[in-house]
């Protein structure tokens, strides 16, 4: 069969027949629709609150989600294995109690506090791989299990207090350590007096995992065994270790997510990742949707992360009730990816 014989059968029109007008525009509606809805969404902030499109206001939305778009690859990763990362989010806010602890009560410096904050995001990857591959834990439930677990370790140190200089432990010492001026750069500083860094991590970030998921042999292998394990397998595919893999990278990206929210703050807060593991799965499950690709996705988790921050920044700034805020969010969300499905249902 030929390529374009292929093309046409694929999509379900006969080979030698034109796609019939609606199809394709079905389609091209379908791989657009998050693109307009999150256009639609900026110009109606803009019409409300002309202030939001001032560049100062967009660059604060990417800082504000360079943390969740992290978390939300690591979580991309691991479904495109298919697999399912509940633990990022307690896996963040361990990273931001360690590098706290580190640095206030240890006195560390800020390499070795970074080594040591991503050395924990590989341990509780590892720890997943463990429970999931070896022990054969259902991912869901392993993953569950470490969110819990790691979000009961990280109080123990302090005794379930934040962590900032100055603060006294049971046995009435007192913590004199501080932040490193070089570690709080990671969250504070901004290039050529504009851009956050953050931002350029989570670009750099981005765009090493697009090429690794889209054009290398080892992302077509992971998504392969996200398909079918056992056929991966039997073509070949160290499915184990790519498993192994995706856990591992999924811990990493959120002990960065954690270092970068570390340095914003300053201070090692208990109640850090409350929303970041709901923020960063709507981010990854909005990346199903980009492009109508209907699959985990590098590109589309880092739209989902935007919009996510574009409608949480606007709803801000238009002062409406916290009370209403997610019930707005994940209507907004929910109609998004309705409407996206209904456009592009015509791939099929």
């Amino acid at each position: 069969m030929s390529d374009i014989a292929r093309s046409t059968a694929s999509d379900g029109v006969p080979s030698g027949r034109a796609k019939p007008h609606g199809t394709t525009l079905g389609s091209l509606a379908g791989k657009s629709a998050i693109f307009l809805i999150l256009i639609a969404l900026l110009a109606i902030f803009a019409v409300i609150q002309p202030v939001f499109l001032r560049a100062a206001n967009l660059l604060d939305i990417l800082e504000a989600v360079s943390v969740t778009a992290l978390l939300g690859l690591g979580i991309t990763v691991s479904l495109a294995v298919g697999g399912f990362d509940l633990s990022v989010g307690s896996t963040a806010a361990m990273g931001v109690m360690t590098a706290a602890y580190a640095q206030v009560v240890w006195g560390w410096g800020a390499v070795p506090t970074v080594l040591l904050v991503l050395g924990v995001g590989i341990g509780i990857g590892l720890f997943n791989s463990l429970l999931i591959i070896v022990l054969r834990v259902p991912d869901l439930l392993a993953t569950l299990g470490t969110l819990f677990l790691v979000g009961g370790l990280q109080l123990i140190p302090s005794a379930g207090n934040s962590i900032s200089t100055g603060m006294v432990f049971a046995d009435g010492s007192e913590a004199d350590g501080v932040f490193s001026p070089t570690f709080l750069a990671l969250g504070r500083l901004r290039l050529w007096g504009l851009v956050p860094l953050p931002v350029i991590i989570l670009g750099i970030v981005a765009v090493l995992l697009w090429v690794l998921m889209e054009r290398l042999r080892w992302g077509r292998a992971i998504y392969a065994v996200g398909g079918n394990e056992r056929a991966a397998h039997l073509a070949g595919a160290p499915t184990a270790r790519l498993r192994v893999f995706a856990y591992v990278l999924s811990g990493l990206l959120s002990s960065l997510g954690g270092i970068l929210l570390a340095a914003r703050v300053g201070r090692g807060d208990i109640m850090t990742g409350g929303s970041l593991l709901q923020d960063s799965f709507a981010a990854a499950l909005i990346g199903f949707a980009v492009l109508n690709l209907r699959r985990p996705n590098i590109l589309g988790t880092v739209i989902g992360a935007v919009l996510v921050g574009v409608l949480l920044n606007g709803l801000t700034m238009l002062n409406a009730p916290y009370y209403t805020q997610d019930f707005i969010k994940g209507a907004v969300l929910v109609g998004s990816l309705a409407l996206t499905y209904r456009l592009g249902r015509d791939r099929r």
